[in-house]
Protein backbone atom coordinates (compact mmCIF):
# COMPACT_ATOMS: atom_id res chain seq x y z
CA UNK A 1 0.00 0.00 0.00
CA UNK A 2 1.33 3.40 -0.95
CA UNK A 3 0.27 6.46 1.00
CA UNK A 4 1.16 10.06 0.18
CA UNK A 5 1.55 12.68 2.90
CA UNK A 6 2.01 16.41 2.77
CA UNK A 7 5.37 17.78 3.89
CA UNK A 8 3.77 19.02 7.10
CA UNK A 9 2.31 15.57 7.84
CA UNK A 10 5.67 13.91 7.18
CA UNK A 11 7.34 16.34 9.58
CA UNK A 12 4.73 15.63 12.24
CA UNK A 13 5.21 11.88 11.89
CA UNK A 14 8.99 12.25 12.12
CA UNK A 15 8.67 14.47 15.20
CA UNK A 16 6.53 11.85 16.91
CA UNK A 17 9.12 9.13 16.25
CA UNK A 18 11.97 11.41 17.34
CA UNK A 19 10.13 12.15 20.61
CA UNK A 20 10.60 8.49 21.53
CA UNK A 21 6.88 7.88 21.98
CA UNK A 22 6.80 5.71 18.85
CA UNK A 23 9.32 3.23 17.49
CA UNK A 24 8.66 4.03 13.83
CA UNK A 25 6.40 5.79 11.32
CA UNK A 26 4.03 2.83 11.11
CA UNK A 27 3.25 3.05 14.83
CA UNK A 28 2.33 6.73 14.44
CA UNK A 29 -0.03 5.94 11.55
CA UNK A 30 -1.60 2.96 13.33
CA UNK A 31 -2.24 5.11 16.40
CA UNK A 32 -3.72 7.89 14.25
CA UNK A 33 -6.06 5.39 12.56
CA UNK A 34 -7.08 3.93 15.93
CA UNK A 35 -7.90 7.39 17.28
CA UNK A 36 -9.74 8.30 14.07
CA UNK A 37 -11.86 5.18 14.42
CA UNK A 38 -12.73 6.03 18.04
CA UNK A 39 -13.57 9.62 17.09
CA UNK A 40 -15.70 8.55 14.13
CA UNK A 41 -17.65 6.02 16.20
CA UNK A 42 -18.34 8.73 18.79
CA UNK A 43 -19.55 11.21 16.17
CA UNK A 44 -21.88 8.61 14.65
CA UNK A 45 -23.16 7.56 18.10
CA UNK A 46 -23.79 11.21 19.06
CA UNK A 47 -25.63 11.88 15.79
CA UNK A 48 -27.83 8.83 16.29
CA UNK A 49 -28.68 9.99 19.80
CA UNK A 50 -29.67 13.44 18.50
CA UNK A 51 -31.79 11.89 15.75
CA UNK A 52 -33.55 9.66 18.30
CA UNK A 53 -34.22 12.67 20.54
CA UNK A 54 -35.75 14.48 17.57
CA UNK A 55 -37.97 11.54 16.67
CA UNK A 56 -39.14 11.23 20.27
CA UNK A 57 -39.63 15.00 20.72
CA UNK A 58 -42.63 17.14 19.89
CA UNK A 59 -43.48 17.97 16.30
CA UNK A 60 -42.29 21.35 15.06
CA UNK A 61 -44.90 24.00 14.44
CA UNK A 62 -42.74 25.48 11.64
CA UNK A 63 -43.16 24.59 7.99
CA UNK A 64 -40.31 23.08 5.98
CA UNK A 65 -39.94 26.39 4.12
CA UNK A 66 -39.58 28.26 7.43
CA UNK A 67 -36.92 25.86 8.65
CA UNK A 68 -34.96 26.13 5.39
CA UNK A 69 -35.25 29.92 5.41
CA UNK A 70 -33.93 30.09 8.98
CA UNK A 71 -30.87 28.02 8.01
CA UNK A 72 -30.11 30.33 5.07
CA UNK A 73 -30.04 33.33 7.40
CA UNK A 74 -27.57 31.66 9.77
Amino acid sequence: MNISFTKKQEEYISEQVQSGEYQNNSEVIRDALRLHSIYREKVIRDLRMEIEKSWDGPDSQRSMQEIIASKRKA
